[in-house]
């Protein structure tokens, strides 16, 4: 049975962010990192918290929610090996949508600090895992710009996003 950190290797391996990092640096990443469990129902946290770290879904399944004037809009749902909350990693601004556990969850938590250490010991991974996320966020954004494009023209898409890698590259995609 492969350990827990070969797991999390494997699971790291198999998202856009990390697909091509070599084992190594994703050992050392995987070091400093701590697991958290949510029960269902709990948050991982709320829109407009400090943004503090992003999220690998290890297990479990959450909702990614937004409030305005009362009303909250479910904006996706995300399962084991997506991952949300990325854009702490490279801004400083609060949390753009709440995201609750539907059921028990475990994520690895990764930090901007976590992502520095990897820059002082391999800064051509570290570049690779900026890119990496970069071409994430352009892609998410892409596909925020088609629907907003379609709203503005009167199409409603209902529905949710689902994960982090669609297949269509206009299925419908948030940015946390």
């Amino acid at each position: 049975m492969p350990t827990p950190i070969a797991q999390h290797i494997e699971l790291l391996q198999r998202m856009p962010i990390f697909g091509a990092i070599r084992e190594e640096a994703l050992r050392a990443l995987l070091e400093q990192v701590q697991s958290l469990s949510v029960p269902a129902g709990g948050l991982f946290f709320r829109q407009g918290d400090e943004a503090l770290c992003m999220y690998v879904l290890e297990r479990g399944r959450v909702t990614i929610r937004r409030s305005w004037n009362e009303l909250e809009v479910i904006l996706g749902e995300f399962g084991p090996g997506d991952c949300f909350g990325e854009m702490a990693l490279l801004d400083l601004s609060a949390r753009s949508a709440t995201v609750r556990a539907e059921t028990d969850c475990r994520a690895l938590v990764i930090t901007p600090e976590h992502l520095l250490r990897l820059f002082e010991t391999d800064p051509e991974q570290f570049a690779l895992v900026q890119m990496n996320l970069g071409r994430e966020l352009a892609r998410r954004l892409r596909v925020t710009d088609e629907r907003l494009f379609q709203a503005l023209m009167g199409h409603r898409d209902s529905e949710p996003i689902r994960g982090n890698a669609p297949a269509d590259p206009l299925m419908p995609m948030g940015s946390i």
